[in-house]
């Protein structure tokens, strides 16, 4: 059998060929001009975890610390021996919470005592937890993720902890 090409079908053929091309070409440059974002590595996820927990344990305080990347995912979790069952969600929340809003979450918790007009914030999302205790985490000015920490007697010990943990992210 064979096949007889008209002009128009050359024409529909070159068409198709010249979208293919094109199509190819604006994806190749539209993946080229996308922005590296930097991420939070598992190796760092975990050194700035355990740091955190052992000030924590050395301070006599059972604890969760919480890891999430930018997105909020859990990276990391762990939790001391005795630690409470309820650490583990308090320190996976304010990680969240720093990582989403970009801001510690003793902060927050001052904002919304000055500003009581600002308390929707709470509601915003189920996995906001705005006690102190969480921080994000910037990796060379960029949001990268949030730690937290749940279960010592104070938020303001819970953020000591967790700022512990960020200063391992400078020590070699």
């Amino acid at each position: 059998m064979m096949f007889r090409f008209t002009s128009s079908t050359h024409v529909l053929l070159l068409k198709r060929w010249l979208f293919s091309l094109l199509s190819f070409a604006f994806v190749a440059t539209a993946h080229a001009e996308l922005p590296k974002q930097a991420v939070l590595p598992l190796e760092l996820a975990n050194k700035i975890a355990q740091a955190a927990l052992n000030k924590c344990s050395a301070d006599g305080h059972r604890v969760s610390v919480a890891i999430v990347d930018r997105g909020g995912v859990t990276k990391v979790l762990l939790r001391a021996d005795g630690a409470g069952p309820h650490t583990l969600q308090s320190s996976t929340k304010k990680a969240y919470t720093s990582a989403s809003l970009g801001r510690p979450t003793a902060e927050l918790a001052n904002m919304l005592k000055e500003r009581p007009e600002l308390q929707g914030l709470r509601d915003m999302d189920e996995k906001i937890l705005i006690l102190a205790g969480g921080l994000p985490i910037t990796i060379e000015g960029e949001l990268v993720g949030g730690i937290g920490v749940g279960g010592a007697p104070g938020g303001h010990l819970d953020e000591a902890c967790a700022k512990v943990g960020l200063d391992s992210l400078t020590e070699k």
